[in-house]
């Protein structure tokens, strides 16, 4: 017995955006070498868009000028009346929302790439909306097959229900590049030939998908949030402690009960006190001390990815 297609509408408008943040320096000069040079982006069903995203806090350097721009595409911010005394961000937000989107909207475009950087040492990481699980996940199996010395995980960052608030969710689709470690303000030229490779790779990933090629069904591990870790601190709200040897760059790799996660400054070690496995992700990230976040606690679930069978030609004509 044969199974019917899967429903899937070819992605004729993608964006490439980065800079999102002003200071994760692979994205910012990935997209001013693409707003210079944008052949590298087309290809022969569609031709990506490159954005740069927040152009004030990239000017200065920073991650952002009033507000973290990645939490502030949530339909208040959006749908809100501007003023005057608006947020350089919100502002932007709304920008963007009108270039790409609007969101929730058919008019909106129909995949964004947004391209990070952090501090942690993640390795090449993709963040996804779980609602975008099939194509997203198929995505994540291209690019395992095509770099199988590269691991490439898949991040699951918020529950089914939650609102969206980043970037990429202004469009029907979209996915988050995020790759270190790489500090701040710095441009590593291995991370940025990387990430210019994994993004040629993305895209002709697309053009697959668009000309209907068939996708099989696999069996892949991913990582789901299940919550913060602040960092040891004083009754005042100063740090107490940081993260601990033992944990540091172990990104994505299981941590234990009673496994140190914190040393404090006076020498002891705090263990961790679940009662399960977790594996942390975007370990002492810099840009996270400011949100209280020593760490994100995940779960690996290996889950079953249905195919994508073959389309016919009639059904990936453009319109």
């Amino acid at each position: 017995m044969c199974s019917l297609p899967v429903p899937r509408e070819p992605l004729r408008r993608v964006a490439v955006t980065g800079g999102t943040h002003g200071n994760e320096m692979c994205g910012i000069h990935l997209a001013r070498q693409w707003l210079r040079a944008p052949g590298e982006l087309q290809r022969p069903s569609f031709s990506a868009m490159p954005v740069l995203a927040n152009p004030a806090a990239t000017a200065a350097c920073r991650r952002y000028m009033d507000r973290d721009l990645n939490r502030t595409f949530t339909l208040p911010f959006l749908n809100s009346t501007a003023t005057p005394d608006d947020p350089y961000e919100v502002t932007r937000a709304r920008e963007l929302n009108e270039l790409l989107g609007p969101k929730g909207t058919d008019q909106a475009f129909d995949f964004i790439l947004d391209l990070h950087n952090t501090t942690a040492n993640t390795g090449v990481c993709l963040i996804s909306d779980s609602s975008q699980n099939s194509l997203n996940l198929h995505l994540c199996h291209y690019l395992q097959l095509q770099n199988p010395g590269l691991p490439c995980r898949l991040f699951e960052y918020n529950s089914p229900g939650m609102e969206t608030y980043n970037l990429e969710s202004v469009a029907k689709k979209g996915i988050c590049l995020e790759m270190g470690p790489q500090p701040q303000g710095v441009l590593r030229a291995d991370l940025f030939s990387r990430m210019r490779a994994l993004v040629a790779s993305i895209l002709d990933f697309i053009e697959l998908y668009n000309q209907g090629m068939a996708f099989p069904a696999f069996e892949i591990d991913i990582y789901r949030n299940l919550g913060k870790v602040d960092f040891p601190r004083t009754a005042d709200g100063d740090l107490a402690g940081t993260v601990h040897p033992q944990l540091q760059d172990h990104d994505f790799e299981p941590l234990r009960p009673g496994e140190p996660i914190f040393k404090l400054f006076s020498g002891e070690d705090i263990l961790y006190e679940g009662n399960s496995i977790v594996y942390p992700v975007f370990v002492n990230e810099a840009a996270y001390y400011e949100k209280h976040v020593a760490f994100l606690k995940s779960e690996k679930i290996r889950v079953s990815v249905p195919a994508l069978p073959e389309l016919t030609a009639s059904s990936t004509l453009a319109p």
